[in-house]
């Protein structure tokens, strides 16, 4: 049975089932791509808000003792809970951050460096700086920006010790 398409530009005349058939491969291509990609979900790159769910990732740092002469890439990253590549990144962004190289290549970060990639942290995270701006506020005065977050770090125990005596009433 052929029905004549008044509104296609040649005139053509189609059949119900071509027209039936195409408007079903589109509704299959839109539930294929609403399997694809779940509700809620988003797909490419997290915002720093995802990234930085846990707010007090600089106060467990505190609470973890730092036993070894040296870390592992690795082991820093899983602390921060980033990737290796970010902590790689702000080496070559951050003069402060100069972890030891062993002869093979591998990173190796002391204690001094991991108090550099909590104020680095600091910065950027929870404090959302730039890039360009935390570097020029290192450079301007490192001991004030390691003294003020010292003290957010001291106000914040407090702080934490308040909500757990008064939760404790």
């Amino acid at each position: 049975m052929h029905q004549l398409d008044l509104f296609s530009p040649s005139g053509t005349p189609n059949t119900v089932k071509e027209t039936a058939g195409a408007a079903a491969k589109v509704k299959v291509k839109k539930t294929v791509a609403a399997v694809a990609t779940p509700r809620g979900k988003k797909r490419g790159r997290k915002s720093l808000k995802e990234l930085s769910e846990d707010p007090g990732l600089i106060m467990e740092l505190d609470k973890i003792t730092l036993d070894k002469q040296y870390y592992s890439i690795s082991e820093v990253a899983t602390m921060f809970k980033v990737n290796t590549s970010l902590i790689r990144y702000w080496e070559n962004e951050f003069d402060i951050l100069q972890p030891k190289k062993n002869r093979k290549g591998d990173r190796l970060f002391r204690q001094e460096d991991i108090h550099h990639l909590k104020l680095i942290y600091h910065l950027l995270r929870e404090r959302k700086y730039t890039i360009e701006g935390a570097k020029q506020k290192l450079k301007e005065d490192h001991k004030l920006a390691a003294r003020n977050f010292e003290m957010v770090q001291a106000l914040l125990k407090v702080r934490g010790f308040l909500t757990e005596l008064k939760d404790q009433l």
